[in-house]
């Protein structure tokens, strides 16, 4: 629970990006991130993660989920049993309770709905972001997103974010999960041709990193 004074809440803005930002594309240390949804519908969902070090990887090294599994299981560092409620606002229910490793990876491997990427994190600013490098069906994905304790007023939003997505249920997780990026990345990239980068104006200004 978010000792923040908003219980189980969280409060995110995402991006999509052109591709990897140079900024972590040289990163040691991202997290190598598998999940399973066992229930997505209308926004809510319940799934399991586990995690590890992906020192060395690249999007393009993992292969088949029950493969990325197999290499994973015994360096997990992290696992966990996350209920969500729909995004509303740039806010989301979040409630997350710990697993036991050995447990989790098999939860996951049962699962029929999968996610596999990698995780890099930087710190800009005053804000810290996470940015996700998709793998498999969902290549060459890559969105960022920064979450505070809070709602995500007056953001810095670096220049290698393109659109914002926070309110595209499309992009969210449990939503790839079924329906991969690679089945309307088409239609996303002609909307984005007409439209243009949108950023939502509900959170007050929008700053560039030179007027931070």
């Amino acid at each position: 629970m978010s000792d923040t004074g908003y219980g189980d809440f969280e409060f995110e803005r995402k991006f999509v990006c052109a591709g990897l930002p140079e900024i972590v594309a040289a990163e040691a240390d991202p997290v190598l991130i598998v999940q399973a949804y066992l229930l997505a519908d209308e926004g809510y969902a319940v799934r399991v993660r586990v995690q590890g070090p992906g020192a060395g990887l690249t999007a393009a090294d993992l292969g088949r989920t029950d493969e990325v599994l197999d290499e994973l299981a015994p360096r997990v560092e992290f696992a966990a049993l996350t209920a969500k409620g729909p995004h509303v606002g740039g806010t989301r229910y979040e409630a997350e309770r710990e697993l036991d490793p050995g447990v989790a990876v098999e939860l996951v491997r049962r699962g029929r709905h999968h996610v596999v990427k990698l995780r890099h994190a930087v710190w800009l600013g005053d804000d810290g972001w996470v940015i996700d490098e998709f793998a498999g069906a969902n290549a060459p994905l890559v969105v960022a997103e920064c979450e505070r304790g809070g709602p995500v007023v007056d953001l810095v939003v670096p220049d290698f974010c393109v659109s914002e997505v926070t309110a595209d249920a499309r992009f969210g997780n449990e939503h790839l999960a079924v329906e991969p990026y690679s089945t309307w990345r088409s239609t996303f990239e002609r909307e984005l041709a007409v439209t243009g980068p949108v950023f939502s104006q509900e959170f007050g200004q929008n700053r560039l990193p030179s007027q931070g």
